[in-house]
Parts: C-alpha cells; sequence; structure tokens
C-alpha cells in the first residue's frame, strides 16, 4: 500500500541520497527511514501517537523538511509559520487542539510563549551539523500523557494547515494521508520525476507547495531534495553550484528576483543546466514565463494548486506539449472541471473552477455551513468549489479569469481581509475600515485598507500600520492605510472590497 507519506518514502532504494543542506553530508534514504524510528521512538516516549495533533514551528531546511515527513508517519503534523506573532500562535495553537509543540532547542519566542500559555508539551529539536542534513533529535520538557503508538492508515489525517476564508475566522483544512501521498504522486508524474532530479527547495515549508510540490513529490518519486535557508536571491546561484539541482520550484515573485540576477550569473546557469522549472501559488505573468524560459534554456511549468487540493489541480505539460503563458495548464491529477457559479451542476464554457479526486480534502473541519458551499454532488461525483473563475481552450488547457474570491494573494500569502479589518477595526481611533487588494506589479496583490475615523479623534498612517504590525505577521500588514471621511459603498449600501483600488486611484509600487 502506498497510501500513506511513509509507504512511498520507503519503496525507495536505501543509499540513494534524499536530503541535503548548505554545507552538509547527505541524508539517505535509508537514513530518513532510520530517522523516522526515532522520531516515532521520541515522540511515542512524549506521549504524542496517531492522530495527535503536533505544532512544528522550525525554520526553513532541512530539519523541518524531515520533521515534517517523520512526524507524518507518527501523528498529525500541523506547521506553523514562524513570523507569527504570539496572538496569531495562540489563536492558532488552540483553534488546531495541539497537543505538542516542535520549537528548536533555545526557542524562547512568541511560539514558545503561546504554547506555554495554553499548557501544550513542548518538544525541543536539536541536531549536530556534522551529521547529514536532516538528522536530528527530539527531547520533551514535560510529557504529553499516553499515545496509541499505531502506524496512521491511509484514513488518518497527515497534515493540518488553515486556509484564509472570506470570514475572519481561517478555516481547518485537513488533509489524510492518502490526499496528499496521491498528490506527491500527481505532482511526481506530470513533473516525470525519477530518482535522477534534484530538487532545490526555496519555499517555506510551512505552506502547501513546498511541503508537497519540492518535499514529498521529491522523496515519493525516489528523487532528492536539497534544502535552503529559506529565499535568498543573493545566495540562489552559488547554492544552485553547490546542489547541483535539475529543477526548482518558487513564486512568481522569487522568479523574477532571481531572473534580475540571472546575467551575472551566466556561467553557473550554463554549468547546472535546469531541466525545468516550475512556479505555482501565484499566477505567472506570460513574459516573465517567456524570460525564464530563454534564460535558463529549460521549460517553465506553471501550476495551479490550493491547500484544499494538497496542492496541484493543473500544471503546463513537459515537453513535447505547449506550456502556453498565462494559462495554468492541463488537468493534473484530479478531474478540472467548470461548474455554475450558483448552481450545483458542470457547465461548458466560463464558470468555477471545481475540481474531484483522491488529493481532495473530505472537507473543513467544524465548518459545516462552509463545507454546503464548497462542495456537491454531480454526475456521480463529489466536487470541490475552488472560488477561482476559469474555462479551458480547445486544447484543454485552463485558464483563471476572475477571482470569486475577496482573498488578497500577495505574492502566494493568502491574507483574510477581515482578518485584518479585525485588527486595524481595535485601533481606538479606527471607527469603520475595509481592507482590499490593491493591484502590484510584482506580488501580483498587495495588502491596503482604508479607514473612517472616528469623529475628533486622530490617527496617521504610520500609526495605523505601527499598531497592525504588532499584532499582525509582517504579510498581512497593510502597505497602504488611506483616511477618508467615509468609504465608497456598494448599490445596496455594503461596503465593497473588489474594484476599491481601482475606485480609490490606488496602484501599490514595485
Amino acid at each position: 500500500m502506498t497510501d500513506t507519506l511513509a509507504a512511498l518514502i520507503g519503496a525507495q532504494a536505501a543509499d540513494a541520497p534524499a536530503i541535503g543542506a548548505p554545507g552538509r553530508d547527505w541524508l539517505s534514504f535509508g537514513g530518513l527511514t532510520a530517522q523516522a524510528a526515532r522520531v516515532a521512538r521520541e515522540l511515542h516516549a512524549a506521549g504524542v501517537g496517531r492522530g495527535d495533533r503536533v505544532a512544528i514551528v522550525l525554520p526553513n531546511g532541512p530539519e523541518m523538511a524531515v520533521a515534517f515527513v517523520t512526524v507524518a508517519g507518527v501523528a498529525t503534523t500541523c506547521p506553523l509559520n514562524p513570523a507569527y506573532k504570539e496572538d496569531e500562535f495562540a489563536f492558532y495553537l488552540d483553534d488546531l487542539k495541539a497537543k505538542a509543540i516542535i520549537l528548536a532547542e533555545g526557542e524562547s519566542g512568541p511560539a514558545h510563549a503561546a504554547a506555554k500559555g495554553l499548557g501544550l508539551a513542548i518538544i525541543r529539536l536539536s541536531f549536530d551539523p556534522s551529521e547529514p542534513a536532516g538528522t536530528f533529535g527530539l527531547a520533551a520538557e514535560t510529557s504529553a500523557g499516553s499515545a496509541d503508538t499505531a502506524a496512521p492508515g491511509a484514513d488518518d489525517v497527515a497534515l493540518i494547515l488553515h486556509t484564509s476564508g472570506t470570514t475572519s475566522r481561517p478555516k481547518i483544512v485537513p488533509l489524510l494521508q492518502s490526499n496528499v501521498a496521491a498528490s506527491a504522486r500527481h505532482i511526481g508524474a506530470s513533473l516525470a520525476l525519477t530518482p535522477a532530479d534534484r530538487c532545490l527547495n526555496v519555499m517555506p515549508l510551512f505552506h502547501i507547495h513546498g511541503l508537497i510540490a519540492a518535499v514529498s513529490s521529491s522523496l515519493a518519486a525516489g528523487a532528492s531534495v536539497w534544502c535552503a535557508p529559506g529565499f535568498d536571491a543573493m545566495k540562489f546561484f552559488g547554492w544552485m553550484e553547490e546542489a547541483r539541482p535539475t529543477w526548482y520550484t518558487a513564486v512568481p515573485t522569487m522568479h523574477q528576483t532571481i531572473l534580475a540576477r540571472a546575467s551575472r550569473n551566466a556561467e553557473t546557469i550554463k554549468n547546472v543546466p535546469l531541466r525545468f522549472l516550475r512556479s505555482s501559488s501565484a499566477s505567472l505573468p506570460g513574459p516573465v514565463m517567456e524570460q525564464l524560459a530563454a534564460t535558463f534554456n529549460a521549460p517553465v511549468i506553471e501550476g495551479y494548486g490550493m491547500t484544499e487540493a494538497a496542492h496541484q489541480m493543473a500544471s503546463n505539460p513537459l515537453p513535447p506539449r505547449a506550456q502556453k503563458p498565462g494559462s495554468v495548464g492541463v488537468e493534473a491529477g484530479p478531474l478540472v472541471r467548470i461548474a455554475h457559479e450558483i448552481e450545483n451542476r458542470l457547465v461548458e464554457g466560463v464558470g468555477e473552477i471545481v475540481i474531484s479526486g483522491p488529493n481532495v480534502t473530505p472537507g473543513y473541519e467544524g465548518n459545516p455551513e462552509a463545507n454546503a458551499k464548497s462542495f456537491f454532488e454531480a454526475e456521480g461525483r463529489r466536487w470541490f468549489r475552488t472560488g477561482d473563475q476559469g474555462q479551458f481552450d480547445d486544447e484543454g488547457y485552463l485558464s483563471l479569469t476572475g477571482r470569486l474570491k475577496e482573498i488578497i494573494n500577495r505574492g502566494g500569502e493568502k491574507v483574510s481581509p477581515l482578518e485584518v479589518d479585525g485588527v486595524l477595526s481595535a485601533h481606538p481611533a479606527v471607527a469603520q475600515v475595509v481592507t482590499f487588494a490593491i493591484p502590484h506589479p510584482k506580488l501580483g496583490e498587495e495588502v491596503g485598507a482604508a479607514v473612517v475615523l472616528k469623529e475628533g479623534a486622530e490617527a496617521t498612517e504610520a500609526q495605523i500600520r505601527e499598531f497592525a504590525g504588532e499584532r499582525l505577521a509582517g504579510f498581512k500588514v497593510p502597505r497602504k492605510v488611506v483616511i477618508l471621511s467615509e468609504i465608497p459603498k456598494g448599490a445596496t449600501g455594503k461596503l465593497q472590497r473588489i474594484g476599491l483600488a481601482e475606485k480609490l486611484g490606488l496602484v501599490a509600487e514595485a
């Protein structure tokens, strides 16, 4: 059975390289299997096992990658963004019903404070940089109690992530072992991954793109993944020289930054030929796709994914088929169809993109209202509504034609406008606020906010941004706060987010 992530990884050649990192020896698949057994022993000893939820807050790198795949073989993983503030950690840890949290040895920041406040078992991760990449030990500061030591099966939850909804409360997305395994296989198939391939990962590993497209798909194909400590354009080409990858995956903003430095690194591009480049998590502008392909002399594979699909839904195919700029490609894993935007039926032409397949979440946790809106039965299958509008061309290539949701997509980071509204509304001088997307030449969208102050109150844009910055992760803080006497309303008197930037004449600067 290869319906679990552990089974897929365990089927690979033991002496083949699996995990690499800057200045570190390679961890083989045999070493990864031994590390998984060690993690199981140490988690069980800490009172953590099957069905328990373990938050993981670690910097990007081989330890985070290996922690994800090995903890998923024991319990349910809940990776969180290390940039969150204490209030955000407290919300997510409580919402997830986490039993324990894995933190780096010596880490005493906001995640630690939030976990202590909630009484979570704190498990420390320590490693020796002279050992192969991704080798570590876990030691619990306090026991979490008793644990179910049985290995998770295909129907157990492997991964939980939050997704920003159009309500202020983010939705909980549980992904089963079978969902993650199916998506890893789908991506491997669409990219024709083999043990000869190596991914240079620069994507954050608290996000579905890095976890599944870079790490899980590589390991499931017997290929290797070299884990950079985050994205750094200044170091990217040096990493290429060291890692010798056959591909990398990134969001469009990263690709654009890499392009800006490509001309002075032509020798590296020549010395380390890539089989392909992959882009996902936000729309890749057509000219950027063409420039990347010309610069690296390799096809650029744009994929279309989302958390609820365990990442990939569609992908531009490899040669000899065409990679179409402006298209997210052909269906690549689940069935992809077009549905009526209101009625529960499939249609031809333009409509809401829907998916059905083994990689799709069984449903949002504890949110029957969202599930009723997002899932429907038609033609003998269960379909998930993506919230995106699109259409297929005559060759089966999908193009996104609009956004049905109000979520702000800031370079692949999704921001819920109502979450930001809630924070800004707490400012003592703010009477009314509406958060909205501002078009941005590189990020696609940037966060903006229109604010009406209370009568007689005073506050500057800088003061409001500073207030937000103390309560929100940096990517959620509005880059532009417009103070108005009145916020424009629609015909029904409702505040309208979509098109507000246009009404106010705003375009974010690059």
